[in-house]
């Protein structure tokens, strides 16, 4: 007999289709009565695992999921067919991110099971991360607007917007600026990457800033080494970028050290979400259009999306918390197409005149 109760047995037991195999053989041989007695456990425990061994051989030995056939809480099929085509319309935008914009009632962890199940959960999984020394704690207690990362991204190596451009003339790189404490998103782009249109972004940023009262006078502008921002690396002498920064009384430009991308990482995030969220999506059918759009996806960023990496919070709330007399213009600074600012400055300068930068 046994030293132990069958239930304690299936417990612990890593062949438990086995044990049920000899508790079968045990019935045909002495019977039920002493098999019970044997295996300590019941009578119908015994005839259940007899049962099944008859009816389905060895195999009817296993272990049957108990779950519930039917669940009245289950997400009806028109929902899970709702939330299938969601994920191919936005393609490799995050659960979180689909739901912020659709006001969607599901959690996200019940979106992303319903993609999965049906097929449709597309994004690559990453190398496996290296964690580094997170900075993130001694960021969120900066200041508002003491650092701003600055960068270009080129967008001529997107697949779903390379035709768009090619056919409609769009620009082909975008110039972003962020306010690292909050996550405050201005955009601009250009059909170049030079050094002039790093220079009037700069412009544009500080005249829309100020507009704004922010108060710049402690304020960090952080770039690569672009050329677009140092000029010529042989140059011995400060860049137009840097003297437009430093135009204003205590900001200064910082250059990050040579191959130091990490230190760029906040403005390098904002890049691959712009890629997913908004060129990967969305279709254009002129600058105009473009442009629109462009001013709509950073609305949306800057005062709806909430960011997970920053208090699930959005941009706009994080400012409020930091500076509650700062207008809401301030996360409402339209995007600015460089070309047009640079057909207006040379004309403003073939006329004559006071050269001074416009919204267009």
């Amino acid at each position: 007999m046994c030293p132990y109760r069958y239930y304690k047995v299936m417990r612990i037991s890593k062949e438990k289709k086995f044990y049920r195999y000899q508790m079968v053989l045990s019935v045909e041989t002495v019977g039920i009565k002493e098999t019970v007695r044997r295996f300590r456990t019941t009578r119908n425990t015994v005839r259940k695992w007899v049962r099944r061994w008859r009816a389905e051989g060895y195999t009817g030995l296993e272990d049957r999921s108990r779950r519930p056939k039917h669940s009245p809480l289950a997400t009806p099929p028109n929902e899970r067919r709702k939330l299938v085509k969601l994920k191919k319309k936005y393609k490799r935008v995050g659960a979180e991110t689909i739901k912020a914009i659709e006001n969607l009632p599901h959690s996200s962890k019940t979106i992303r099971k319903i993609w999965r199940e049906a097929g449709v959960s597309s994004r690559k999984r990453r190398k496996k991360h290296q964690t580094k020394q997170n900075l993130r704690a001694i960021k969120r207690q900066w200041p508002l607007f003491h650092q701003i990362d600055e960068d270009t991204k080129d967008l001529i190596d997107i697949p779903e917007y390379w035709p768009q451009m090619i056919r409609n003339k769009l620009p082909t790189h975008q110039y972003t600026a962020r306010e690292v404490t909050s996550g405050l998103l201005f955009m601009a782009f250009a059909r170049e990457r030079s050094l002039t249109n790093s220079q009037l972004f700069a412009e544009y940023i500080n005249q829309s800033l100020q507009t704004c009262d922010v108060d710049l006078s402690n304020t960090t502008r952080q770039t690569d080494n672009g050329s677009e921002y140092i000029g010529s690396w042989q140059a011995k002498k400060d860049s137009a970028y840097t003297k437009t920064i430093e135009s204003i009384h205590g900001q200064r430009h910082q250059t990050i050290p040579p191959g130091a991308y990490r230190f760029q990482s906040d403005v390098e995030t904002v890049h691959n979400l712009v890629e997913v969220e908004f060129y990967e999506i969305e279709t254009f059918k002129d600058i105009q259009d473009f442009m629109n759009k462009a001013y709509s996806y950073q609305l949306f960023f800057n005062l709806l999306r909430p960011n997970s990496y920053k208090e699930n919070k959005t941009p706009w709330q994080l400012v409020r918390e930091k500076n509650p007399t700062l207008p809401i213009e301030v996360a409402m600074i339209p995007p600015v197409f460089l070309d047009d600012l640079l057909d207006k400055r040379l004309e403003r300068v073939a006329k004559g005149g006071h050269d001074v930068s416009t919204v267009p």
